[in-house]
């Protein structure tokens, strides 16, 4: 009993921490200042003649310092890029998240292990070894699969708000205004509606007109989103600037296609519900149906027979 109670005490105290990094990564997700930015990025392009055995990129403050000494560990420097790139993509990109989040993976680990080892107490060593390693697989998986949850839910909120906002971008465009004017009107009005996907809309117009090029720009958003039909807009908008043809009848026509894709994509939800609800029916449902039709007859009738056998 006593091990059953270290154990839920266990469980919950992961399910809180979970929540915490959650809560911690919501808490840094914030708008980017993307003239900052392109100033950094100009400042290393800079100095890349000088640095070019340069390790992962840490800043100076107490996180960056802390990061590089987690850098130089064996795995760990393709370990913190592959982190950076979930959280960038999970909206985070505030300088602080990725040392936040290195910090919060790290004592969750050592949670982890704490509370298994206190588990393993008196069991023997193949037994404790074998639950410590388990410990630390769960350890190591979680907080990235909380991650890459975040992730598709950033992810997902793009994809709903893009055919609205390429819609209300080729109406902008219509009325004459030009494609960073245009853009930047959408994001302003999207602001509170599409919060994520107003972001990226402002943060390739400031990028532009900080200088940087307006292809890269888009290719940047790309990159941020991962997003196939990001990625289609994104070529349409350049060629569209390229070769001089009329970007708001384009716009409006991809808005179109997103729209029906977005309908085809809840039809086929709705199709796979039924599917879906037939083994919770089974297994929950139709159980305690039976349960509650049949045990009153079943019942009556052995009472029934116990009348009878008592009668004779």
């Amino acid at each position: 009993m006593r091990l059953l109670g270290e154990l839920a005490f266990f469980l919950l105290a992961g399910g809180v921490f979970s929540l915490l990094i959650w809560s911690t990564l919501e808490f840094l997700r914030s708008d980017e200042n993307p003239l900052d930015d392109r100033l950094e990025d100009l400042g290393s392009q800079a100095m890349v003649a000088t640095a070019r055995t340069a390790r992962f990129k840490t800043g100076d403050t107490g996180l960056g310092r802390f990061l590089h000494i987690v850098s130089l560990a064996p795995g760990a420097e393709d370990w913190l890029r592959e982190s950076k790139r979930l959280l960038h993509r999970a909206g985070f990109r505030r300088e602080p998240a990725l040392g936040v989040y290195v910090i919060l993976f790290l004592v969750f680990v050592a949670l982890v292990l704490g509370g298994m080892a206190r588990l393993q107490q008196g069991n023997t060593a193949f037994n404790a070894t074998v639950a410590m390693g388990a410990a630390l697989v769960v350890g190591i998986m979680l907080p990235k699969m909380i991650l890459q949850r975040l992730v598709k839910r950033y992810r997902r909120k793009l994809e709903e708000a893009l055919p609205d906002t390429v819609d209300l971008l080729g109406i902008v465009l219509g009325t004459g205004l030009a494609l960073d004017q245009a853009m930047m009107r959408v994001s302003e009005e999207m602001q509170f509606i599409y919060p994520e996907l107003a972001t990226e809309f402002a943060t390739v117009v400031m990028q532009v007109r900080a200088g940087q090029d307006r292809t890269t720009a888009f290719s940047q958003l790309v990159k941020r989103t991962g997003i196939e039909a990001i990625k289609s807009l994104a070529a349409m908008i350049i060629q569209s600037e390229k070769f001089g043809t009329s970007l708001a009848l384009a716009l409006k026509v991809y808005a179109e296609d997103l729209r029906k894709k977005r309908t085809r994509k809840a039809e086929e939800a709705v199709a796979k519900a039924g599917i879906k609800m037939l083994f919770p029916v089974l297994l929950f449902i139709l159980p305690v149906l039976f349960i509650i039709t049949l045990v009153p007859a079943v019942i009556s009738v052995m009472r029934n027979m116990q009348l009878l056998g008592g009668g004779r």
